[in-house]
């Protein structure tokens, strides 16, 4: 996941799983039906189901998930356990631009805690902060397992990103 849908995270179940949906849509071109066909579904009606309640059965997440090539559902079930989701290092150098983005986003996440405590803010504001520094531990434990990595970085067999 890249740019703005990597600081993306749901709120529910359902929320996760229409997160995927639109991701699917804006980058890949995909639809609930065509999502529905690449996860051997008869029927497209159950996933939008699905979506609606929240209900999916565990044994379709992944499947679910790598049709639309994001894992929402995945890191919002860990996140309600108060688990961190990170990608696994790989070990690679990562580009300038990422490093930019990492920094950016950590000086951001600082302004929101220094605001958050200066002033009272809403509950609303409260999940949006936990969010954001949950986003940041997890892409600063990332960096770290690429710096442990480095000397012997692993095969890239899949995405790069």
């Amino acid at each position: 996941m890249k740019g703005i849908w990597k600081h993306k995270r749901g709120n529910s179940v359902s929320d996760s799983m229409h997160l995927c949906a639109r991701y699917a849509e804006k980058n890949h071109n995909l639809s609930v039906p065509r999502i529905a066909e690449l996860m051997g579904m008869d029927s497209y009606n159950t996933l939008y189901k699905w979506m609606g309640s929240g209900n999916m059965p565990a044994s379709k997440i992944r499947s679910f998930e790598n049709a639309c090539q994001c894992s929402y559902v995945t890191r919002y079930i860990a996140q309600s356990a108060n688990l961190l989701v990170l990608d696994m290092p790989t070990g690679r150098k990562p580009s300038h631009r990422e490093l930019n983005e990492l920094s950016v986003h950590a000086l951001s996440v600082i302004g929101h805690l220094i605001s958050f405590f200066n002033e009272s803010e809403s509950s609303e504001d409260e999940n949006e902060l936990i969010q954001s520094i949950t986003t940041l531990i997890e892409d600063l434990a990332h960096q770290r397992g690429n710096v442990e990595k480095h000397q012997q970085p692993e095969l890239l067999l899949g995405d790069e990103s």
